[in-house]
């Protein structure tokens, strides 16, 4: 799927998935998106991407932008790598 003429595509390969997003964004990053299949589907039960969030930082890693803790839903957050490239967790459902 995606629209190469607007610089992004998204490839399967069996349970693995890519998006290749040219010029979106500053650095290379990776995307988790709990509540989904590798088909975009929802999927329970699931990991809250709050839960994670949490989970993350009482292991000591710094949130650079934060999920809303009292929201529900929809959400992210991201971390930086070793290298400062964003990991980016987004929850859609």
């Amino acid at each position: 799927m995606g629209d190469i003429s607007q610089n992004w595509l998204v490839m399967k390969n069996g349970e693995s998935v890519i998006g290749l997003f040219q010029g979106m964004f500053e650095r290379n990053s990776l995307t988790f998106n709990p509540g989904w299949s590798q088909d975009a589907q929802a999927i329970a039960p699931f990991s809250d991407v709050r839960e994670i969030q949490q989970q993350l930082k009482e292991a000591g890693l710094e949130v650079m932008a934060e999920a809303d803790p009292d929201s529900t839903g929809p959400a992210s957050f991201v971390i930086l790598d070793p290298d400062g490239n964003p990991v980016i967790v987004d929850q859609h459902v």
